[in-house]
């Protein structure tokens, strides 16, 4: 089968490798295993550095055709998109025209030209990775992420088209398939045993410094529950643009004692502190199938989170975590519940084990090879 990838992500080259962001490397070389020949059209910029987060594609037979970087948020950047468009939807069609099987990665600016493009192969295989949040009354979206969904959700638009999304919703076309991620295989499962509330609480932030994550959240959280005479520590894994206001803002209020900022981390490491943490903060304005939330479960650490896209679901209503307002008083409330209570929060970490180990790699390529037989 000739498997193209239509993506946004940026691609950096070492050693006649192509990499890129880790977690989204991991779940293609899953697709790849079941093609013989790859095409993907997306940016690259052979002058950065492979980080710890990068993965390599892991296939012998890859074609990778470029295209420029391109942005649709300001007037400038709007313009430049135009003199860059007829160019990239060029290198998209002739990569269509190749493909057997056409694989988009939304949603993105990538994501949104292939949607277009696709439109013009009607006859040909197709799937598109809907990796944000599919929510129909989803809030404060981009214009060309509802863009995309309606396109790909219109039958007429997209044929032989299948949706592959995050979360149960009412009312989808039958292109729409309620999907899921991995990131553990079956080995890796052990007993878990909850941790005891007592000593210091152990708080995990993981995720990139940017205002979408709302990292300073998680820190006037600590701040919250120091004031509160809570015996507290936060470790954040990740790093980014924002990493100078973070560490003004720790030191500023004096949290130097109760917050390590580790950087970006491979999974092992990150994974041993899953296995040591009570609680998961996750506060992003979006997500799709939050990752960090499954994985922070499958080690019995205790999601709390705000209500984005298919959380609630992820986390039993409740049963497995908690919902918690955009609002440091409020989440440090949620923590400081289960800290009282400690026996509901034993049976919360439980059920998050037992829901999140049934997400494993291995069912999730069974998934995916299912998806691509049925096309």
């Amino acid at each position: 089968m000739k498997f193209l990838i239509i993506t946004h992500v940026l691609h950096k080259s070492l050693d006649d490798k192509l990499y890129g962001y880790g977690p989204y490397i991991k779940e293609m070389n899953l697709w790849l295993k079941h093609v013989d020949e790859v095409k993907i059209v997306g940016p690259i910029d052979r002058n950065l550095e492979v980080s710890k987060i990068d993965l390599a594609y892991a296939h012998n037979n890859i074609i990778f055709d470029e295209v420029p970087l391109f942005s649709l948020v300001s007037r400038k950047e709007k313009l430049l998109t135009l003199l860059k468009l007829p160019f990239m939807f060029f290198v998209i069609l002739k990569a269509m025209f190749w493909a057997e099987h056409i694989h988009l990665r939304c949603p993105g600016n990538m994501g949104l030209l292939g949607s277009i493009a696709q439109i013009f192969f009607p006859s040909k295989c197709k799937t598109a990775k809907y990796a944000g949040n599919w929510n129909p009354n989803a809030q404060g979206q981009a214009w060309s992420y509802k863009l995309q969904k309606k396109i790909l959700a219109n039958t007429s638009c997209s044929k032989k088209m299948k949706i592959l999304v995050y979360g149960e919703w009412p009312h989808q076309t039958k292109n729409v398939l309620p999907f899921f991620t991995a990131t553990y295989k079956k080995e890796e499962i052990i007993p878990i045993q909850p941790r005891k509330l007592i000593g210091t609480i152990k708080l995990l932030f993981v995720g990139s410094f940017n205002p979408g994550k709302r990292t300073v959240l998680a820190l006037e959280v600590v701040k919250e529950l120091v004031e509160n005479k809570v015996d507290i520590h936060l470790d954040v894994m990740g790093d980014g643009k924002m990493r100078t206001e973070i560490e003004r803002y720790i030191k500023n209020n004096a949290l130097g004692n109760y917050v390590t900022l580790h950087g970006n981390q491979n999974a092992d490491y990150v994974k041993s502190y899953y296995q040591k943490s009570h609680f998961l903060i996750l506060m992003s304005k979006s997500e799709g199938w939050p990752k960090v939330v499954a994985e922070a479960m499958f080690w019995g650490c205790v999601p709390i989170s705000t209500n984005v896209s298919c959380v609630n679901y992820m986390i039993g209503y409740g049963s497995r975590g908690k919902i918690a307002e955009v609002d440091a008083k409020d989440i440090s409330q949620k923590i400081s519940y289960y800290i009282k209570d400690t026996q509901e929060y034993e049976e919360a970490s439980l059920a998050g084990v037992k829901w999140s180990q049934e997400y494993v790699l291995e069912t999730f390529e069974d998934a995916i090879e299912e998806v691509l037989k049925e096309c």
